[in-house]
């Protein structure tokens, strides 16, 4: 089985210059906060969690070819139609046709800045004990993922050694897929450039990736 993620877009040639923007400017369009307000609203409701608000982002199949909330707002719609909270004739009309289903939570907007303020936490208590420390030298694992995965594909296979062992967290590839949260110990692995992408890497530089503990196995 295969699974098309746009998840790992990092590393990868052929998409242009990077256009450095000045610190501070957030958007670019009148309709670009209105699309920021959109899905942290309905994220609010606990209708699905962060983690399958990026798998449907990550999957558009016309992702590249998106802006940055162009993908926001195309897979708020396909999060709301899966879920039966947007019916088509709706998204055609663009307005509302039918009566609104319940949700779990409201976000009211009295409560928006305390909410934001107080975030979502992902640490969670330990099942078992950490199986690497830092200093330990690592591999990630080859395969591609048949699932939702933070693992980037130009990481996978490659050598690197822990850096920080962050405490286990709430494992992204089972949460985004309505499997529950799976706690996970999670690890900042830090990789020569070189080990990613040969040749064409700048000579010392380092990039560190967090990555759960089943994306790892002991480097020989």
């Amino acid at each position: 089985m295969s699974y098309t993620t746009h998840a790992d877009l990092g590393g990868r040639d052929g998409f242009g210059r990077v256009l450095p923007e000045p610190e501070g400017e957030l958007f670019h369009a009148a309709w670009e906060p209105r699309a920021l307000a959109l899905t942290l609203a309905m994220g609010a409701t606990g209708a699905w969690n962060i983690d399958m608000s990026r798998r449907a982002r990550e999957t558009l199949p016309d992702y590249a070819e998106l802006d940055y909330y162009r993908i926001w707002i195309a897979a708020l719609q396909r999060l709301l139609a899966e879920r039966g909270l947007l019916q088509s004739d709706e998204l055609a009309a663009g307005r509302a046709l039918h009566a609104a289903p319940p949700l779990p939570r409201l976000l009211r907007a009295d409560d928006v800045a305390a909410v934001l303020a107080r975030g979502a936490p992902t640490e969670r208590p330990a099942a078992a004990p950490a199986r690497f420390g830092v200093g330990d030298a690592v591999r990630t694992r080859a395969e591609a993922a048949d699932h939702h995965t933070r693992l980037p594909g130009y990481a996978r296979g490659k050598r690197g050694t822990v850096e920080r062992v962050h405490g286990a967290h709430v494992f992204a590839d089972r949460h985004a897929h309505g499997l529950g949260e799976q706690p996970q110990w999670l690890y900042s692995v830090a990789f020569d450039a070189a080990e990613l992408w040969g040749d064409a890497a700048c000579p010392g530089s380092v990039v560190c990736i967090d990555a759960w503990e089943p994306y790892l196995e002991a480097a020989g």
